[in-house]
């Protein structure tokens, strides 16, 4: 078994040192290792792949949609999703999974102690990720989930593929963004704004201003641990959750796939969160 993650940048990502410690936890010996991916070049890179005995990999920016098109399957969910992060090679075929969805909800209730059922929540950005925490919040029982994207036509098509039609497409601008939040218990960054490595940073963080006392923002990101989004976020009083609670239980959930069998979920994630631990101190 050999196992990748591709993206553009893919550096930063912790993923092989998560995925190394639960593969180590289970007692195989198998690599995990990144690879620069650009756009683009996905069609080389699964030629690639398969010639060099890749068995899995995940896939981060820019890929999760471009991927679709290009494989042999996709899961029913993935397909509703339009995004993929997890692709394993079984019978010489490409098969595509999503696991951001439940990872993210996951993360919520261990992190913010929040169950989405009856929240409104305002969501930034429509891209691969956006489109599977959306569907993942309104599949958990979200009332309202209002996506906020600079591009409408993006949104409006992330929205359609509700089958709850819980999402409703909204505007980017910082007055569209501040009417969002006072409706909000709870704010989810699905964007590259703040990454490490982007150039790009919100223009102003106003909005936070507009969150009732004791909501919760989110941003996926994770490099750096603590953004500047929720940075401001603290400032103003406001709970905050970065993207590693996500990040490691998406990754269970895809060794899973990888090892097609289930996992005693609860130990890999503590495997995971020790090896983190072990790698800041």
């Amino acid at each position: 078994m050999k196992l990748q993650i591709i993206g553009d940048p893919v550096l930063h990502s912790k993923s092989p040192v998560i995925q190394g410690a639960m593969l180590a936890a289970l007692g195989l010996d198998a690599p995990y290792t990144r690879r620069l991916v650009r756009r683009g070049e996905l069609p080389r890179y699964l030629e690639w792949a398969r010639e060099n005995g890749v068995t899995g990999f995940n896939a981060t920016m820019p890929h999760k949609e471009d991927l679709i098109p290009l494989l042999d399957g996709v899961d029913p969910a993935a397909r509703t999703m339009g995004a993929v992060n997890t692709v394993c090679l079984r019978e010489g075929k490409w098969l595509g999974f999503n696991t951001d969805g439940a990872g993210a909800v996951e993360a919520l209730g261990s992190g913010l102690n929040l169950d989405p059922a009856g929240l409104t929540i305002t969501l930034l950005g429509a891209g691969g990720a956006a489109k599977a925490v959306a569907l993942a919040l309104s599949a958990a029982g979200a009332e309202r989930v209002l996506v906020c994207n600079r591009t409408p036509a993006r949104a409006e098509e992330l929205c359609a593929q509700d089958p709850l039609g819980r999402l409703s497409p909204h505007p980017f601008g910082g007055d569209a963004l501040s009417r969002c939040a006072a409706r909000s218990q709870l704010l989810v960054n699905c964007t590259n704004l703040g990454m490490a490595g982007c150039p790009h940073q919100f223009e102003d963080f106003a909005f936070l201003d507009a969150l009732p006392a004791g909501a919760g923002v989110f941003d996926l990101i994770y490099h750096p641990a603590r953004t500047e989004l929720l940075a401001q976020a603290e400032r103003r009083g406001l709970r905050t959750l970065n993207g590693l609670p996500m990040l490691v239980n998406q990754a269970v959930l895809a060794l899973e796939r990888f090892l097609d069998r289930p996992l005693d979920r609860k130990a890999m994630a503590e495997a995971a969160a020790s090896a983190l631990r072990g790698e800041e101190a």
